[in-house]
């Protein structure tokens, strides 16, 4: 078992929901995660959150999504913890070495998705280009709202996975 993980297993519930808060941003999750403890190794947490996520209400998504900044910008909600903020700068690096005029389009088609759905856009950006990042926003403008909703907690879900995995490491 990770020092991390064996360290989260002794915290009291509160102090355990707050610590692992940044890799989701839903309350409700953060919750949960700490009332599923003891946890024995990464494996058990990983499908423990996959578990916790299947039975999140539309609130507590949305209340994750908006965790995040829009992708694509710097700003981060005032809610959201330095963590939280550090990784998502890691996640949208490769949007943000990208040109102007990509930005702009990005920042275009941002809030178009936001008008339609009202929220922001959701993806795991991790590893994609912003080419890669806007061709997805355009294909998912076309779903309904059941759909999108969907398709944005299972990218939050992958957020989620990856984050869990580098505060392992941490």
């Amino acid at each position: 078992m990770s020092y991390v993980l064996s360290r989260w297993n002794l915290l009291p519930a509160g102090e355990a929901a707050k610590e692992v808060l940044p890799c989701c941003g839903s309350r409700a999750w953060a919750s949960a995660m700490a009332s599923s403890r003891p946890v024995p190794d990464a494996a058990t947490l990983l499908a423990t959150s996959d578990r916790i996520c299947r039975d999140l209400s539309t609130a507590d998504w949305l209340e994750a999504f908006h965790s995040h900044p829009r992708i694509g910008e710097t700003w981060r909600p005032a809610e959201s913890s330095a963590r939280s903020q550090g990784w998502s700068a890691q996640e949208q690096s490769r949007a943000a070495e990208s040109g102007d005029s990509l930005k702009q389009a990005l920042a275009e088609a941002n809030r178009e998705y936001e008008e339609r759905f009202h929220r922001i856009f959701i993806i795991c950006a991790t590893g994609k280009s912003i080419e890669e990042i806007l061709a997805n926003l355009r294909q998912r403008l076309n779903n309904d709202d059941a759909t999108e909703l969907q398709e944005a907690a299972e990218q939050q879900r992958q957020i989620v996975q990856i984050r869990l995995r580098k505060w392992l490491a941490e």
